[in-house]
């Protein structure tokens, strides 16, 4: 556990626990503060996501999909750590540290219509706590269960409460059927304590297998949350689309058994006010390329 902080939304626990309230705001700026008008910025807080459908153009995402396509067969990047891939397959799942080792993804995390929302959402300066490119190759890509980012970064990396947005931009088509995302609307309200000691070096095991059980919450959880909620918001769209967000929204996406293969990049935003400290529920922090720990301000 933390040394330093209190921590106000204990999980990894050894007996079940009930749900609690979220206390700190989702929206932490106000309209003035970027491009989202007061409405959408409202629509945000109360969703816990906001939706984009052409954030970039046609030519700009035709040259995102080409550098996602060099990642995923580099020889070199292949051996490296920040590379995962499927456990059955051995396709590709995901690349991590992408705004690193890609001058091209770079460019696109410091897009003001990419960062600037974020800004505004979070009510401050901003950092990135984690750059990926997700794969779903057709006919193998698999699933991520319903989970929430906050609760696996604050237990492992350290967070101390959900002040960060994540930022999915569709490179390929997503389809109701390839594996798109989905978000339980308004979830973002309620963290769900997760039961289990996070084990040693938890994340060679959790980012690349589907039956991980640390850091998943129970299923009479997700059911009351989608039951309360109103059911399940599904994003679809065109490459360029892209859905920002909160970091404690319940989300989770299907495996892709058809032919037509599903890519996103994930850029996350975490507040300069919310740094990340010791684990409060992990052995040791994650390594870096996961949880990034260099605070400089986007620019």
């Amino acid at each position: 556990m933390s040394t330093t902080l209190t921590d106000r939304y204990p999980t990894r626990l050894l007996t079940p626990a009930p749900a609690m309230t979220r206390e700190d705001p989702t929206a932490w700026g106000t309209a003035d503060d970027g491009p989202l008008t007061s409405d959408r910025l409202d629509a945000f807080d109360r969703l816990g996501y906001h939706a984009e459908q052409s954030l970039l153009t046609r030519q700009e995402i035709e040259v995102l999909q080409e550098e996602a396509a060099r990642l995923a067969v580099d020889p070199v990047l292949r051996k490296d750590e920040r590379t995962i891939v499927e456990e059955k397959s051995q396709a590709v799942r995901s690349v991590f540290e992408v705004h690193r080792i890609s001058s091209v993804f770079a460019r696109l995390a410091a897009d003001p219509r990419v960062v600037g929302p974020a800004r505004q959402m979070l009510g401050s300066e901003v950092y990135i706590h984690q750059s990926r490119v997700n794969y779903k190759p057709g006919f193998g890509g698999g699933p991520f269960y319903w989970h929430s980012d906050f609760e696996t970064w604050h237990a492992e990396d350290g967070m101390p409460v959900p002040r960060a947005v994540s930022v999915s931009i569709a490179l390929t088509e997503n389809y109701p059927y390839n594996g798109s995302l989905m978000i339980i609307p308004g979830s973002h309200r309620t963290f769900v304590p997760c039961v289990g000691r996070t084990p040693q070096d938890h994340h060679r095991n959790s980012l690349r297998t589907h039956s991980v059980a640390v850091g998943m919450p129970d299923q009479n959880s997700v059911g009351e949350l989608a039951r309360t909620a109103g059911g399940i918001e599904q994003f679809t769209g065109p490459p360029g689309s892209a859905t920002f967000f909160d970091s404690n929204c319940m989300h989770g996406s299907n495996g892709n058994i058809t032919p037509y293969p599903r890519s996103n990049i994930f850029i996350v935003f975490n507040s300069v006010d919310n740094v990340l400290g010791t684990p409060f529920a992990a052995p040791a922090p994650r390594p870096t390329y996961i949880a990034g720990r260099d605070f400089t301000p986007v620019r």
